[in-house]
């Protein structure tokens, strides 16, 4: 049986299904993380009291500069992202709202996502060591490298790992330093040839990397595009396709000469 409505009777109890739906969408967990500038690290130093590369088989030379490896921060794998925490997010130049899966691409729980990040890392080192040695003609049978990163996990500080070899091992092949005494930073992941693929949170690597004091900052070739869109003032793109270019790039600025591509 039912009762006729005056129609502000009517809108009222229609307004009460509305104002529940909206509450539960802005508080309901959504399939997002929230990220932000993260912590950088010179791999030509040391991370909390332990030398990033160390080197055996080989001499090595004394360096000046930096060459500052970056990361982001995002919410916790079992942290709950609602509506209201994108939406907060969303205008911020500081933050990055990601797809779950673009910052968890597997595992269901924190211990399996730290496992498979921590493998990526032993997989990133390995292929940056071979490709630095590969580039420099020298034998892995008599040079070793250890690579010593706490906290960080993920494939992306390949390349800075590689040209950090590199620096220690060579410099710019002349007797100066690879950073020409700069701080510079950068991301990309690379592989065992040398090749540099695209990481992903580059807009946000570049707020960390000039905050922490870099002036130069290598990027993906392929990530140009977000690295500009907020690129903080007083930070030089370099665009980058392998470990090689990366190379030539640095020696190029270190001696004021040469062409030096740009995004």
């Amino acid at each position: 049986m039912f009762s006729r409505l005056t129609r502000s009777r009517a809108v009222a109890v229609c307004a009460v299904p509305v104002v529940a739906l909206v509450a539960t969408a802005v508080f309901a967990p959504l399939p997002f993380a929230v990220a932000q500038p993260g912590m950088t690290a010179n791999v030509l130093g040391e991370n909390k009291g332990t030398q990033v590369i160390t080197v055996s088989g080989a001499p090595t030379r004394k360096t000046s500069g930096q060459l500052r490896m970056t990361t982001i921060e995002a919410t916790a794998p079992d942290a709950t992202v609602t509506f209201g925490d994108v939406v907060g997010s969303w205008f911020r130049t500081d933050r990055a709202v990601l797809p779950y899966d673009a910052v968890y691409p597997t595992g269901d729980n924190l211990k399996e996502i730290e496992k498979h990040n921590a493998a990526q890392m032993k997989g990133s080192q390995d292929a940056a060591t071979e490709a630095a040695l590969k580039h420099l003609d020298l034998n892995d049978d008599k040079v070793k490298v250890s690579l010593r990163l706490a906290d960080v996990g993920g494939p992306s500080a390949g390349l800075l790992f590689s040209l950090g070899i590199v620096d220690k091992l060579d410099g710019d092949g002349r007797g100066g330093d690879l950073t020409g005494g700069r701080k510079v930073a950068g991301t990309g992941t690379i592989d065992a040839a040398g090749k540099v693929g695209v990481v992903g949170g580059v807009g946000l690597k570049t707020q960390a990397a000039r905050r922490d004091g870099a002036t130069v900052f290598l990027v993906p070739k392929g990530e140009c595009t977000d690295a500009k869109s907020s690129l903080p003032a007083g930070l030089r793109l370099i665009p980058v396709t392998t470990l090689d270019s990366a190379v030539d790039s640095l020696v190029a600025l270190e001696q004021g000469k040469g062409s030096i591509p740009s995004c």
